[in-house]
């Protein structure tokens, strides 16, 4: 399943982006706030967003948004470390 999301042209000239950076930047935007919004997790915000983990997390830390981060992810973390 893919979605497609109509942004009238009005809209999208007024955005203050060159226009090829226009998509990119709306992923971004979009990932940031589903993720922020703990709507989606990280891995899939960044797969959005079209970014890798350090690139993602970077432009979350720059927005001051915080790492959704469990116990579960800690103990798993911990077991890959260990394991090493």
């Amino acid at each position: 399943m893919s979605l497609q999301i109509l942004i009238p042209d009005s809209i999208l000239q007024a955005i203050r982006l060159p226009e090829q950076r226009i998509e990119q930047e709306l992923l971004q935007e979009l990932a940031v706030t589903l993720y922020a919004q703990d709507f989606l997790s990280f891995g899939k915000a960044r797969e959005l967003a079209q970014m890798d983990k350090y690139e993602f997390g970077k432009l979350l830390g720059k927005r001051g948004i915080v790492r959704h981060y469990s116990s579960p992810e800690l103990d798993d973390d911990l077991t890959y470390v260990c394991s090493e």
